[in-house]
């Protein structure tokens, strides 16, 4: 079943105030993502945040509603970066940023996570292999 649990979510202040001062960043279509490696004793290889800027969408009806998109499209597409990370036995956590100016359509967020999940154990793997 694909479900997006309480513990999947990134809700620690500190967690996310040293993502914003020591994560890394990278970019796709439509969303900024800031992550970075977590310790290894979670229960889920991932932990998440979503965030969409107060300064482009003013109504909070339309943040909650880009929000729910990009979530349900998380929900049922972390199944790949689950696998990945898993059998890498790596452990991130990150924050999705929406970078766009409009309120994206389902088809176009499920893309653009599909490729944010797809990049985003390329990316660690890469900074693992430098240090």
């Amino acid at each position: 079943m694909e479900k997006f649990h309480k513990s999947e979510r990134l809700c620690s202040r500190k967690t996310i105030a040293l993502l914003f001062e020591k994560g890394s960043i990278f970019y796709t279509s439509l969303f900024k993502i800031v992550w970075t490696a977590a310790a290894g004793t979670e229960e889920y290889p991932a932990r998440v945040a979503f965030s969409i800027p107060k300064k482009s969408f003013r109504k909070a009806t339309e943040r909650n509603l880009i929000r729910r998109r990009i979530r349900e499209a998380y929900r049922k597409n972390k199944k790949i970066l689950y696998e990945a990370l898993t059998s890498a036995g790596a452990s991130v956590a990150f924050i999705i940023i929406y970078r766009g100016q409009t309120i994206p359509d389902y088809l176009s967020v499920e893309h653009s996570m599909t490729e944010l999940l797809g990049k985003l154990p390329a990316e660690v793997s890469k900074r693992d292999s430098k240090c």
